[in-house]
């Protein structure tokens, strides 16, 4: 290669590389997609001729630094196995027979209600049922469902105040 030739290509790099930066690419970036752009124009120019060769050195580029974007807003940030923190987020041993306790606790308080009163809790609690629904399979009020609800929580707020 002649020296003319080689300024001629260190100048378009440098116009690539440029390109890329404007578009929001760091130093590093930049210069790992200009080389792959350099790589393909190389790999392209065996089979074929290229007319220009700037051209399509900026094309490549631009379309593998689109690609790369892509591939970062889905797959997310690579980040280095080294700065990753990893934390534990299971519960204590202590967390876990706390809970325990608690649940047992609370079983022993939905078992002290009136049954009309426990089914009516636990079907809106737990199964999602509404009070309309829960007052035509009771053949109650809606009025009545809402105080059967309320005395529910009630009673279990008071049971398990402390705990």
């Amino acid at each position: 290669m002649t020296a003319a030739l080689v300024k001629n290509l260190r100048e378009t790099l440098a116009r690539v590389r440029s390109a890329l930066m404007r578009r929001g690419r760091n130093a590093h970036e930049a210069d790992d997609l200009v080389q792959e752009a350099w790589v393909r124009l190389a790999c392209y120019e065996r089979d074929q001729p290229v007319e220009r060769p700037e051209a399509f050195l900026m094309r490549t580029a631009l379309n593998l630094s689109v690609d790369a974007h892509r591939a970062q807003t889905t797959r997310g940030d690579e980040v280095l196995v080294e700065d990753v923190v990893l934390i534990d987020i299971a519960p204590t041993a202590e967390a876990t027979l706390l809970a325990k306790e608690r649940l047992e606790r609370l079983s022993l308080g939905v078992s002290r209600m009136s049954e009309t009163t426990r089914s009516i809790f636990l079907a809106h609690r737990l199964d999602g049922l509404t009070i309309v629904e829960l007052a035509r399979l009771h053949g109650l009020s809606t009025t009545t469902v809402h105080k059967h609800i309320a005395k529910a929580t009630l009673q279990l707020t008071t049971w398990m105040e402390g705990w």
